[in-house]
């Protein structure tokens, strides 16, 4: 059962666009927090039931298809970024699901500039081709300087890669001509690597997948993705930006324009221009959360679901948390990752996630895969103000337990500090202590 909104229809005179795309205007219905809070859990996955056996490709395209991007990151203190929304929404699941979907036909995902470096799903590809033709702008330094300066090289690159590919950067600056011009080098290492990331970001390249030490192994597109992709039309820059501002508003549920501008990092004049679009189609409607500054926007399909029951961590890249204000509106959790922070800077230590119970963020769990001893260690554990700690306890303690299986660790480290330490030690005490549970898991001090 849900909360319904009773939403006026747009006005067409609402969503005329100025020069510069203005934004839909006049009176908007009102939702409270809460509701926001619920409609975004629901569009990002987390009321979805887990799967009741063994997860496959069919609940991986679900989960992608509320999300539309999973963000890809080289920290790997717990398990790397792109696994760990999966598991906040499947539960344990095995990783080598996705690293199939990203690295052998049929491929599910493609990498690429979406939100950072990111997997989206291979239909998505062509929305991206306005950045890649905008790469003498937007792409950084290096890359430019060698497409201007080395042309012969990025050539050279481009025919290794058409030779040998899927091949490292590695392997080709292994191999990479070295022409003395003087005194002074040519080719050097970081130019090769350079010139493969223009093409990457050109699309003249894409990438096959990642090795196990996480480098990018590149390759021709249409050795990578299917043939229907590779030659799909090129959608018109502004029809492709607003389905990207579709694919975010669906995944967000309620977002504040700023908001779905982030989620795939667009330049803001074609997002505002492609939010009125989509407010006059009827696909966003004007809403007003009590407490946020300016407009939002609901998406016409979201769920306002009356309660949420989940408890699960969150990764720091998860896109239910990754723009840190609407992170903070939402769920009025202010919210820094120690790993960008200087260690006496640090307040809850280097690698915290995020605790949902319910609809609420309740606490922060830094976490540490020490793979050597096979066990989950737990730094630090803090609680939020106004959380009753032994509640949050149980419900983190199995959740813990469950993480630990899932990285294959044989054990659960007892928290070394932070308010909630005491009793999440007491409560994994207990959840070890479960007859025919959590088998192969015991808690450590």
């Amino acid at each position: 059962m849900g909360e319904s909104v009773v939403m006026g229809p747009a006005r067409r005179a609402a969503t005329r666009l100025g020069v510069a795309g203005e934004l839909p205007v006049g009176r908007a219905e009102t939702i409270s927090v809460a509701q926001a809070r619920r409609a975004a859990l629901a569009a990002q996955g987390f009321l979805d039931p887990r799967p009741k056996g063994p997860v496959t490709r069919r609940h991986l395209a679900r989960v992608l298809g509320r999300l539309g991007v999973l963000q890809i990151d080289s920290v790997n203190v717990l398990a790397r970024a792109h696994y760990l929304p999966l598991f906040s929404r499947l539960g344990a699941y095995p990783t080598s699901l996705l690293d199939r979907a990203a690295q052998r036909p049929p491929r599910m995902v493609v990498e690429y500039w979406a939100h950072m470096a990111s997997y989206v799903p291979v239909e998505s590809h062509p929305l991206f081709r306005w950045r890649m033709d905008r790469a003498d702008q937007e792409a950084w330094g290096s890359m430019r300087r060698v497409a201007v300066e080395q042309p012969e090289l990025v050539a050279w690159v481009r025919e290794q890669v058409a030779q040998r590919g899927p091949v490292t950067a590695a392997e080709l600056e292994r191999d990479s001509p070295r022409l003395v011009r003087g005194e002074e080098w040519g080719w050097n290492w970081s130019d090769v690597k350079s010139a493969l990331e223009w093409l990457f970001y050109v699309g003249e390249v894409a990438s096959a997948g990642r090795t196990t030490s996480f480098a990018r192994r590149y390759d021709l597109p249409e050795r990578v993705l299917p043939r229907s992709v590779v030659e799909a039309p090129t959608p018109a820059r502004a029809d492709a930006i607003r389905e990207l501002v579709r694919i975010s508003a669906r995944a967000l549920g309620v977002a504040a324009e700023p908001e779905l501008r982030d989620y795939f990092r667009l330049p803001a004049r074609d997002c505002r221009r492609a939010v009125a679009e989509l407010v006059e189609e009827g696909t966003l409607r004007p809403v007003t959360v009590a407490g946020w500054r300016g407009r939002a926007y609901l998406h016409a399909e979201a769920r306002l679901p009356r309660r949420v029951d989940v408890a699960t961590l969150v990764s720091p890249f998860d896109p239910l948390v990754w723009e840190r204000g609407r992170t903070h509106r939402l769920f009025d959790f202010h919210y820094r990752i120690g790993i960008y922070t200087v260690a006496q800077e640090r307040e809850y230590g280097y690698y915290a996630l995020p605790f949902l119970m319910g609809d609420t963020l309740v606490a922060r769990v830094d976490l540490k895969a020490d793979r050597q001893a096979g066990v989950l260690l737990v730094p630090g554990v803090w609680a939020e103000p106004g959380t009753v700690a032994g509640e949050v306890a149980a419900r983190l303690a199995p959740a813990l337990v469950e993480v630990a299986q899932w990285l294959g660790l044989g054990a659960v480290g007892a928290a070394q500090s932070g308010d909630l330490a005491g009793e999440l030690t007491a409560a994994l005490v207990r959840e070890g202590a479960v007859p025919g549970g959590r088998a192969g898991v015991t808690v450590i001090g």
